[in-house]
């Protein structure tokens, strides 16, 4: 448990890749956060516009909080996060962060207390919203290959069922933080303990389902995966898989599901992968 009168330390994960439009914004205000003691790695993954530039610019004036791992190429989402993971040194929690979010001490506060009010919980997320006031469906259903297909398919009351099986609810209307199936990785806070009693992400999958994936892996561990509506950042939201049908960011995607289903020993429905681990 942290002290009341101890600022938190967060060591933030944030990965870039041609990400110039909203790094300066996103290192801007985990620059600006007065309640925590942040420190960052930014992970480019081979960047050839002017993101490296920005996050040097953000090193020079803070070299002992904000550091850069730089590859040559795109490496995904798992094996850079994971560098950037093993990167960080003495925090109190970890934080897989994208991009193109903006945070603030009031978010990251609450999303903290509602950790310490419930130790099982080993993950916790926020609500994420454009900053045209858009919200993203953080907190979702373990995917199945009835949902994916639903929505894959061009039938738009098809497609509206394949949304529907994605939807958390809520325990109660006034719940403050609650177990969730998984959350999206935009904005994960972390407990240090579980990465050494989950592991770290799967680096088979390159760029799709490692959130899902992953949360798996922390149920199966004995935690939980919270979402905590209250607590709100922006995330502009960028569907990278949804820009074309046929990409490589989308076939990347079914190689990822195809081999988490296989993985995790389920296809059609989760209710015996959450009746495994006592959900």
């Amino acid at each position: 448990m942290i002290p009341e009168r101890i600022s938190p330390r967060i060591g933030f994960v944030i990965l870039v890749w041609n990400s110039e439009k909203v790094t300066d914004a996103c290192l801007k205000s985990i620059a600006e956060l007065k309640m925590i003691l942040p420190q960052t790695v930014v992970v480019d993954n081979g960047s050839t516009d002017g993101t490296v530039q920005i996050v040097n610019r953000y090193i020079e004036e803070n070299p002992r909080t904000i550091s850069m791992i730089h590859y040559d190429e795109n490496r995904g989402t798992t094996i850079s996060r994971n560098a950037g993971i093993k990167a960080l040194k003495e925090v109190d929690y970890y934080c897989i962060l994208d991009s193109d979010t903006v945070v603030n001490d009031e978010a990251f506060l609450k999303l903290i207390h509602e950790m310490e009010q419930y130790p099982r919980y080993g993950i916790i997320g926020p609500t994420m919203m454009t900053s045209s006031g858009v919200v993203q469906m953080s907190a979702r259903c373990f995917p199945t290959l009835q949902e994916k297909v639903c929505k894959g398919v061009p039938v738009k009351w098809l497609q509206k069922k394949g949304e529907e099986m994605e939807v958390q609810r809520p325990p109660t209307s006034e719940a403050v933080s609650y177990p969730v199936d998984y959350l999206m990785s935009a904005c994960w806070l972390i407990r240090p303990e579980v990465l050494k009693k989950a592991g770290l992400l799967d680096e088979k999958i390159f760029y799709a389902p490692e959130d899902a994936e992953y949360c798996i892996r922390v149920w199966k561990a004995g935690y939980q995966v919270a979402f905590c509506p209250g607590a709100q950042i922006i995330h502009e939201w960028q569907r990278l898989s949804k820009k074309k049908l046929f990409s490589k960011m989308n076939w990347e995607h079914i190689k990822g599901l195809g081999y988490m289903f296989r993985k995790h020993h389920y296809l059609f429905n989760a209710k015996k992968l959450r009746k495994s681990f006592g959900k």
